[in-house]
Parts: C-alpha cells; sequence; structure tokens
C-alpha cells in the first residue's frame, strides 16, 4: 500500500487488510438489512395495518426475552462461536421465510411473523458486529479506524435499497430473501478473515460483560437519576412519533398502491433518500451544526421539524407530503438527533453508560413504539382520521423539543460539575 493512502486514511502497518475486511463485513450487514427493511414495511401492510398495536407489542415482547440471552452469549463465548451460530441461525431463517412466503402458507400471518423478526434482527446483527470491532481493534485503534469502518455501512445501507429499486419490479419482493441471505454468509466470511487477520482475539472485553448483564439492571439506575429519566422521556416522545407516522405511513401507502412490487419500491426508494441524505449531512453538517448551535438547539432541532412535518402532514396527507417529512425526519435523526443524544451519556458514570444505556435503548425504546402503537390504534377506533391524528402529534413534538432544550442545558450543568468533582464521581444534580 503506498504511503500516501496510509497518511490520508491514517493506517499503521499491518492494519490496511483487516480494516478493508471490516470495511466490507459492514458494507455486506447493512446492504443485507436494507434489502430487508423495505420488505418488512411491505409485510407489515399485508399482515394488516389495523394489526400493526399487535405486531409492535410482540416485537417487544420477543425482544425482553431473548436479549439478555444474546448478551449473555456474547459475553461468554467465543466470538468466532457466536459470529457463525448466529448469522447461520439468520440465514436459515431467511430461507424458512422464503419457503413459506413462496408457497404462500398462512400469508398474512407469516407476513407479520416477518416483520417482528425484521425488526429483532436488527438489533442482534448491528450489536454483534461492533462487539466483534470492539474485540478486534484496541482503543487507540477504534479512535483511528471506526470512522472508515463505519462508511462501509454507510454506502451498504445505500446499495441495500438501491438494489431493492432496481430489482424488486423484476423479481418481486420474496425473491430478494435469497440475496439477503448471501450478503449475510458474505458477511460472516469477511467477520472470520479479520478474527484471522487480527490474530483471533476472541475474548470479551469486560465493557462487553458490564452491557451483557440483565437489561433490567438498568432499571435501578435510571430511578435513581432525574437525568436519566429526562433521557427516558425523550426516548418516549421520539419513538411515540416515530410510531405515529409509521402507522400513517403505512395506512397512505397502502391506499396509493395496491401492487406489492410497487409499494416495496416506494419504500426503498424512501430509504435510498434518506440514507444518502444522512451520509451527506454528517461529511458536511452534523459537527459544525452542533458546534455552531450548542447540544441543546441541536436536541430541539429535528423535533421542532416533526411539530412542521405533522402540521403539514395533517393539511395535506398525501404521499408526496409524507414522503419528503419521512426522509428529512429520519436523515435528521440519524445525523443530528441520534448523535447528540449519544452526547448525553458522556457524563455520566461508566457503569450507567452500559447498563442504564442498555435499558434505555431496548425497554424504554421498544416499550415506546408498543405503547404508542395502541395509542394510534385506540385514536383511530374512536373515530380520529389521518389528518386529525397528525394534528395531535403536532403539540407532542413541541413538548420533545422542550424536552430536548433542557437535557442540552442539563448536561451542560453535569459538565461543569464534573469538572469540578472526582472525575469517577459524577454528578448525579436533577434535571
Amino acid at each position: 500500500m503506498t504511503g500516501w493512502l496510509a497518511r490520508a486514511l491514517k493506517l499503521e502497518r499491518g492494519e490496511f487488510v483487516p480494516v478493508a475486511w471490516s470495511f466490507a463485513y459492514f458494507f455486506c450487514l447493512l446492504c443485507g438489512y436494507y434489502i430487508l427493511r423495505p420488505l418488512r414495511d411491505e409485510m407489515g401492510i399485508q399482515g394488516g395495518v389495523d394489526a400493526l398495536a399487535w405486531v409492535f407489542s410482540a416485537t417487544f415482547l420477543l425482544m425482553l426475552a431473548v436479549v439478555p440471552a444474546f448478551g449473555w452469549a456474547v459475553a461468554r463465548f467465543s466470538r468466532r462461536g457466536v459470529v457463525v451460530a448466529s448469522y447461520g441461525f439468520f440465514v436459515f431463517n431467511l430461507l424458512v421465510f422464503f419457503l413459506l412466503l413462496r408457497a404462500e402458507v398462512a400469508p398474512t400471518w407469516v407476513a407479520r411473523a416477518f416483520f417482528v423478526w425484521v425488526s429483532v434482527f436488527n438489533l442482534f446483527v448491528i450489536s454483534l458486529f461492533w462487539s466483534v470491532m470492539n474485540d478486534m481493534f484496541d482503543q487507540a485503534q477504534a479512535l483511528r479506524l471506526f470512522g472508515l469502518i463505519a462508511a462501509g455501512g454507510s454506502l451498504g445501507a445505500i446499495a441495500g435499497p438501491g438494489l431493492t429499486t432496481l430489482l424488486v419490479e423484476y423479481l418481486g419482493p420474496v425473491n430478494l430473501l435469497p440475496l439477503s441471505a448471501a450478503l449475510l454468509i458474505a458477511a460472516v466470511v469477511c467477520a472470520l478473515q479479520v478474527m484471522q487477520r487480527t490474530g483471533g482475539r476472541t475474548g470479551a472485553p469486560p465493557a462487553a460483560r458490564v452491557r451483557s448483564e440483565s437489561v433490567w439492571a438498568g432499571a435501578t439506575h435510571v430511578a435513581r437519576s432525574p437525568y436519566l429519566l429526562g433521557i427516558c422521556v425523550f426516548i418516549v416522545f421520539y419513538s411515540a412519533l416515530s410510531t405515529f407516522l409509521y402507522f400513517e405511513q403505512a395506512r397512505i401507502v397502502e391506499n396509493a398502491f395496491a401492487d406489492s412490487a410497487q409499494r416495496t419500491q416506494v419504500f426503498a426508494a424512501m430509504d435510498l433518500a434518506t440514507n444518502s441524505l444522512t451520509l451527506a449531512l454528517q461529511f458536511f453538517a452534523t459537527a459544525r451544526l452542533v458546534a455552531w448551535l450548542g447540544l441543546p438547539v441541536a436536541l430541539a432541532m429535528i423535533p421542532l421539524a416533526v411539530a412542521a412535518g405533522f402540521g403539514a402532514l395533517g393539511a395535506a396527507p398525501t404521499l408526496a407530503v409524507l414522503v419528503v417529512f419521512q426522509v428529512v425526519r429520519r436523515a435528521g435523526n440519524y445525523a443530528i438527533t441520534k448523535p447528540a443524544r449519544e452526547m448525553l451519556f458522556s457524563v455520566v458514570s461508566t457503569e450507567d453508560k452500559y447498563k442504564a444505556k442498555n435499558f434505555i435503548d431496548t425497554v424504554v425504546y421498544r416499550g415506546g413504539d408498543a405503547a404508542s402503537g395502541w395509542l394510534f390504534t385506540g385514536l383511530s377506533a374512536v373515530g380520529l382520521g389521518l389528518s386529525a391524528l397528525a394534528f395531535a402529534a403536532v403539540p407532542l413534538a413541541t413538548l420533545w423539543a422542550i424536552c430536548g432544550l433542557m437535557l442540552g442545558r442539563a448536561r451542560r450543568a453535569r459538565e461543569q460539575a464534573n469538572h469540578e468533582n472526582t472525575p469517577n464521581q459524577p454528578h448525579r444534580g436533577g434535571l
């Protein structure tokens, strides 16, 4: 490898090959997932829009059952074995779904099961990827290399929906499942190459052991801290409004298109636009906006945009308004709100970073999805239409923005207090 390329990529001797395999690993993983994602959204419609609240609840319950077992396995068994067994199991599942959907065996129930499976699958495969990366590269390497490796995932997140958009009309939605399975197999090959090229270090680091403890261990940490409770409220607003918009999306797309391939193509095109815009924002805007506006405004900016988007959707509940709103909201969340939200955890203890964050990212997030799904269903049952439901979300989004401002200011206060206290004794002051 030429010296200028090594300097440009911040690579040291012997790192190019394992980093290239890691880049390819994340590319294959997210490319495969983003082929499945528009199919999942289509299966949500095929399984019945009126049943989505049940499907969201099933996702939440399955996650509660499987996450602790998965974390226990990741912390105690060799990474090589966990990777091969986990991805092998997922590939087998995909092929089973492919056969069932092709044979049209109980299509409604299989569609619902597929929706739940993809929603949980995403959580595991990305978590396992970063576990492998944290095992294979030390802390100093992580600071230099993880941005480059993450770019592979960003490209995969663009290639996946791009392939779906191009192929779904010719192959049909169901026939894309083997392609996703092939990409998962390629991801396994890449993961094994990474482990081999980095010396096969497969022991779980202490951080992984802390992270893998019972998902409920973080509940006590959250209950003792008004600051962490504030983050929970922020997450609940986010998940509730995302679910409201998802339900509206399902109804609008179902009414706009009768053909399954067309709906899948629309979902894939939305993912492609979202991920392309996200990548552009991450390159050119995220760091500058957070530095310029400050964390409180960065946390409130997308919620205010969501309030405006729901207002526009309430005034004109059309496909065009939905697509623009959904793409801008999701790209803004990935590029601005999520990075800003992660900064909130930089002023809490190491234990809270793993235990409390694990609880918030699983139980609080998915629980908010399930609860808001039933809220949307209940409001629909009493006669509220798409416009009324969209307008009802506007004050929720405004409260979400206020919560973001308060959290940003609370983080600043804790950071100042942490400088005055011992570094290992983080301030637990109120929100």
